[in-house]
């Protein structure tokens, strides 16, 4: 970055400056990705900071939260005290010569600060304004939008873990899914409506709009097809473990070993499933001779793949299936993902650098953005902040 200008080398977004006030997670992840795009984010925090960098262990190599490190580096950290008439000068000074301004307080909350979108667009009528919530500004208006209360209201937690018939229970999705959905949704959004503002044949031209993203309708559309059936049939779908309510095999089975997942999608790659497997009859069997019939006969389906799948160890499996192009592999953890994504040259994994309490230079690594622009692609250039870290650089409104 420049510390004249505040802006990061040129980029998709180059020229674009965002007055950043979300806290925690889906707001500061979808500013990150306009970081990396090569958007000015100036984080706008509290003398406190943000809550996240408090949530630790673990921390990285120069002491700081992994979580608050996970989706803050590119940005550039300025201290402004709400409930101070110096501070919310500044506050007002940043969101008047923005282009983009984000937030994810209770809905009503940056108004009492004239903060809120009609005051800021009357000062900057350009300006793109993107207000995150859990439920929305009127109805849900003083429901709190955490991730786990979405996650159990929004019914994914219904349709996730084992049914009812094995003994299990509503179960959340082992990451903050819905505020990262919500990140992703406020991140399209806002280059929208940049878009509309920019165009001169758009009926906008020149002029922003407030966007507005919920975690509840976020989630909703993501639910897909499990959302699709309910609202054509009426019928909501149960927890089913790692099964597809509609393809059948779909789901991990165990090897000799440990568990792998096969995702068989047509009846062709079935046909071959059965060849590899040794038992090329199943896939003449009327119970299993197409997918409505084996979604209809799971359970004996199941058994009968099971039954095979233990006479080899995983990964003799998955070579074998791969040669056959049959999708399948094996149930990861995370640092294997890794290292499965960094064998096939994806370059997942982004890189800075920062000067710890030692004074000794680090490197940081945390997950790249994973939007490949050709021309201009993304860039990974400063670490994250430090609290009110450019506090008094020049290129600051006074």
């Amino acid at each position: 970055m420049s510390e004249e200008t505040g802006t990061q080398a040129a980029g998709a977004l180059s020229g674009i400056r965002v007055a950043d006030f979300s806290r925690v997670l889906a707001g500061p992840h979808a500013t990150m990705i306009l970081a990396d795009l090569g958007a000015d984010v100036i984080k706008i925090e509290s003398p406190e900071g943000d809550g996240t960098r408090q949530w630790s262990p673990p921390v990285n190599a120069v002491g700081q939260s992994t979580y608050f490190a996970g989706v803050n580096r590119g940005k550039r950290s300025v201290v402004c005290d709400l409930r101070d008439p110096e501070g919310l000068a500044r506050a007002r000074e940043l969101a008047a010569t923005a282009d983009v301004v984000i937030e994810n307080f209770k809905p009503g909350t940056m108004d009492k600060f004239g903060l809120g979108y009609a005051a800021v667009a009357e000062a900057n009528p350009g300006v793109v304004y993107c207000s995150i919530s859990g439920f929305g500004d009127t109805g849900g208006r003083d429901l709190p939008g955490y991730d786990l209360l979405v996650q159990a209201v929004g019914g994914l937690m219904s349709i996730t873990g084992q049914s009812d018939a094995e003994g299990g229970q509503p179960t959340k999705v082992g990451v903050a899914l819905v505020d990262i959905l919500t990140g992703l949704n406020s991140v399209i959004g806002i280059q929208a409506a940049l878009r509309a503002r920019d165009t001169a044949e758009s009926p906008t031209a020149g002029r922003g709009q407030h966007v507005k993203v919920t975690l509840l309708g976020s989630l909703l559309s993501a639910l897909a097809n499990q959302a699709s059936s309910t609202l054509e049939t009426g019928n909501s779908p149960g927890r089913m473990g790692n099964a597809h309510p509609s393809i059948a095999p779909y789901e991990t089975f165990h090897a000799a070993d440990q568990p792998l997942a096969l995702a068989v999608g047509t009846d062709g790659q079935f046909a071959r499933l059965c060849e590899v497997l040794g038992i090329p009859e199943l896939a003449a069997d009327e119970r299993f001779a197409t997918n409505p019939q084996r979604v209809a006969h799971r359970a004996e389906l199941r058994v009968a793949l099971d039954a095979a799948l233990t006479a080899r160890n995983a990964a003799d499996w998955i070579e074998a299936f791969t040669a056959a192009n049959i999708p399948a592999g094996r149930v990861n953890t995370i640092g294997q993902a890794f290292e499965l994504a960094e064998s096939l040259g994806l370059g997942i994994v982004a890189e800075t650098r920062a000067t710890g309490e030692d004074g000794a230079e680090h490197t940081l690594r945390s997950v790249a953005t994973p939007i490949e622009l050709s021309e201009t692609p993304a860039t990974y250039s400063a670490p994250p902040p430090g609290v009110g870290e450019h506090q008094d650089a020049a290129w600051l409104p006074r």
